[in-house]
């Protein structure tokens, strides 16, 4: 399957919902089915209310031809995902950093990432950073030899800013492309730990000029907007380059990607739709909208 028809069927019970409330409503939409429909998905308030006036707007001045109330909204959403599509920093080895509360798959995804960097012909290593969560080093090192990326790990209960500083010196002498580091998962709300993370990012910076050059937030899209109170304190503590989300396929509430463009100011890089390493799917603003919207009247 090409990416269009794997954000297609991992994107089915969102597309599902839409259908069914459209279906409901005789497909008349109207700026008040179209914000029940929004928030059913949830976009979020904010962005609701936004393309709610926008849409009443457009069919005021006759923007909207008839019949093409949906064109117009995929047309509108992939704008919105495509305002902060800043690329990331750029650097050799490229290092990136994957922070996130526990349980969003965050682990699985620096794999994933590495075996995606293998694939396109990069030299990738993974790094444990994890050294306090019970078999974090080992559920790593497992992922690792089914990607078929090197892990390069310390004793459980090691400082993660000295793993991470021996990580990318050896990094280095080996001509690596890109390092991906597994921190460990912190609640937003343990300032201690928070901090902790503040300071591998500084070790990066010492062992690796300009580094990290991406730090990505896994986000677990079945919880939906309230996700963004965490992310918002990743942002202002980790540095957050870019959200990873997580789980798209099992929940109807694929409309949060547009919440977290809009509210955190940092592009989505990718999307998780599957358990298998093939299942993270890079972000497409413009395949994405056609994913989500395209094709269900």
């Amino acid at each position: 399957m090409d990416l269009l028809q794997r954000l297609r069927r991992g994107l089915g019970a969102t597309r599902s919902l839409f259908g069914e409330r459209l279906s409901a409503a005789g497909w008349k939409i109207t700026r008040e089915t179209l914000e029940e429909l929004l928030l059913a998905s949830d976009v979020g308030p904010d962005v609701a209310e936004t393309l709610g006036k926008e849409f009443e707007r457009a069919g005021g001045k006759g923007d909207i031809a008839v019949g093409g109330e949906l064109d117009w909204l995929q047309a509108r959403v992939q704008q919105m995902l495509s305002a902060d599509g800043a690329e990331a920093g750029r650097g050799r080895p490229k290092v990136a950093l994957v922070v996130g509360v526990n349980g969003t798959g965050k682990t699985t995804t620096a794999a994933k990432l590495a075996g995606h960097a293998r694939g396109s012909g990069r030299r990738a290593v993974l790094v444990a950073a994890d050294t306090f969560r019970a078999a974090a080093i080992e559920q790593l090192q497992s992922w690792g030899e089914r990607v078929q990326v090197p892990v390069i790990a310390q004793r459980p209960g090691a400082d993660p800013g000295a793993v991470v500083f021996d990580a990318l010196k050896a990094a280095l002498a080996h001509d690596v492309d890109d390092v991906i580091v597994d921190t460990a998962g912190r609640l937003h709300t343990k300032h201690n730990l928070m901090a902790e993370l503040e300071k591998v990012r500084k070790v990066c910076a010492r062992a690796v000029p300009g580094a990290p050059h991406e730090v990505l937030l896994v986000l677990d899209a079945t919880t939906g907007t309230n996700g963004l109170v965490q992310a918002r304190e990743f942002r202002a503590h980790a540095g957050v380059t870019g959200v990873v989300l997580t789980k798209l396929d099992g929940t109807a509430k694929g409309g949060v990607v547009l919440a977290v463009a809009r509210e955190l100011g940092v592009p989505v890089r990718w999307v998780g739709v599957g358990e298998g390493p093939e299942d993270l799917l890079e972000f497409v603003p413009e395949v994405f909208a056609k994913a989500l919207l395209g094709g269900i009247a």
